[in-house]
This record gives C-alpha cells, structure tokens and sequence, in this order.
C-alpha cells in the first residue's frame, strides 16, 4: 500500500468545505473543495479504491469532535462505523468458515473475537496513515487525536464502511483481508493450543453433551515432585486422561485427551458416547 505520501495535516476548519446545498428534506451536502479533494484522492490510492462518491470517505474521517460549534452541520462517522464493524466481522467470520472446516462455532467465535480487536485496526490505520486525514476538534487535535488507538481503529472501520456502502462488499471485503489474515491465522495458532479444558468446555456445552467432570484418578512420585493424573467423565462416563506436575497441567491434558477422543482437536464436531 505504498504511495507517495502527501506532507502536511488535513484542513480542519468549515473553509475546508464550499457551499451547503439542500434540497427539501435531505441531508445537507457539504462540496469539498480543492485541497481536502487532493487529500482524500491520495488516501483512496493508499485504500485502492476510488470512492464513487468521495463525500462518504470524508464523513469516515469525521470524528464526532470535529461536528461541533462552527461545523456543527457536517456529518461525522459512527453510524459508518457501526456498519464496517459489522461488515469487519462477517469478512471475518466468512474467512474462518471457508479455511478452517473442521471448526466448531464456539472455537470460531473465539477466534474472531481475538483477531478482530483494536491492534488489529490500529496497525492498519497507522500502515494507511489514516491519522492525518482525520478531521477533529481542536481540542482533540492537541491531545494527540491523530494517534489515539481508539480514534483511529473506529475511522478505519467507519471507511470499511463506507466503502461498503460505496460499492458493495468485495472492495470491503479486500481491504479488511489485506491486514487482517495474519491477525486471523495468529489468532487460530494462539487459541486452538491456548486452554484445553475451555475448548472442551464449549464442546460439551454445544453440544449439550451432559455435565463435565475432573477427577483426581492418581497422585505419585515425592513431596518436591508429585505427579498428578485427572481424567475427565461426561455424565459419569470416563473419558481423557492426563498427567501434570500439577493438577491445572493435568486437567489440561485430561480434555486435550478428551476432545482428541470426542473427534473435536481441531475444533470439529463430534457427539459423545
């Protein structure tokens, strides 16, 4: 996403926009002028994707700071980014489905929770640039709005939205992909090894499987170095054993065992005995 970068921050003041032009009930339109034009062609070559209508861009890099007083009349972007965290997790969501099918709902919603979070959008955001195309208050601007994970993952989202809205779900769709991948499949290494005893857990519970247990089958070995073995029961009926040097490691290895037994290692789907 490399581009020559314009220097210099966006303008913030009402002269950044000419006329107002209404027509009955819609929504004022405000006619970007020249040098906010300049800007946001740049940053929709950053996006690579030019805008049909560029006024949706702009509203994306509105913060609700910059709507007040003088500007009172523009537009600003939450209710664009409602929709691109909307659109954010269905691309998400789609991704996971497609590329992991032994993956049950309860380990793929984890996963989406863990991957769609504010780093994830702030490091794009900040690859972008995004922060000196914002449009903020004064008072937000000598704050170090620009830089605030929050201001910038929300505007990222609102563009998504915006983009959505611009020219349908595939332009969406390869901008979140183009930062979003690597945060996914992190995400599936880091949770699907992270807590066996919760990925079993959720199993049971969506399944309705029956009520889980851990039982201390075996202590052994000397005071400085005991040896503990659990073993799991789903409704009385034994299952995974595990052994520890504590009865948390144990009971880990008891339900890694145990979804390995339930056909469910990989997240897949499996019905107990």
């Amino acid at each position: 996403m490399q581009a020559n970068r314009l220097h210099g921050l966006p303008c913030r003041s009402l002269s950044c926009f000419g006329r107002t032009v209404t027509a009955g009930r819609a929504a004022s339109i405000m006619i970007l002028n020249e040098k906010r034009n300049a800007e946001l062609t740049q940053l929709q070559k950053e996006l690579g994707y030019g805008f049909r209508d560029v006024k949706l861009l702009n509203t994306a890099l509105t913060h609700t700071s910059y709507v007040k007083g003088e500007n009172r009349s523009a537009g600003h972007n939450e209710r664009l980014e409602f929709l691109g965290d909307a659109v954010l997790e269905l691309i998400v969501s789609e991704y996971l489905f497609v590329n992991n099918p032994n993956m049950n709902e309860g380990l793929m919603t984890r996963v989406r929770s863990r991957a769609v979070y504010e780093n994830a959008l702030f490091d794009a955001a900040k690859s972008l640039e995004l922060g000196k195309y914002l449009l903020l208050s004064h008072g937000e601007e000598h704050t170090g709005g620009r830089e605030k994970p929050s201001i910038l993952s929300d505007a990222l989202e609102a563009v998504i939205g915006a983009m959505y809205i611009d020219g349908g779900i595939e332009p969406a769709k390869k901008l979140i992909l183009s930062f979003a991948v690597d945060f996914i499949n992190n995400a599936v290494k880091t949770v699907t090894v992270k807590d066996h005893k919760t990925l079993l857990q959720e199993f049971i519970q969506q399944g309705h499987l029956g009520q889980l247990e851990y039982d201390v089958v075996s202590v052994t070995g000397p005071d400085h170095k005991r040896v503990f073995t659990m073993e799991v029961r789903i409704n009385g009926t034994p299952y995974g054993r595990g052994s520890g040097s504590s009865k948390q490691e144990a009971g880990q290895n008891a339900a890694k065992a145990t979804l390995a037994m339930l056909g469910a290692a990989d997240g897949g789907a499996a019905e107990a005995k």
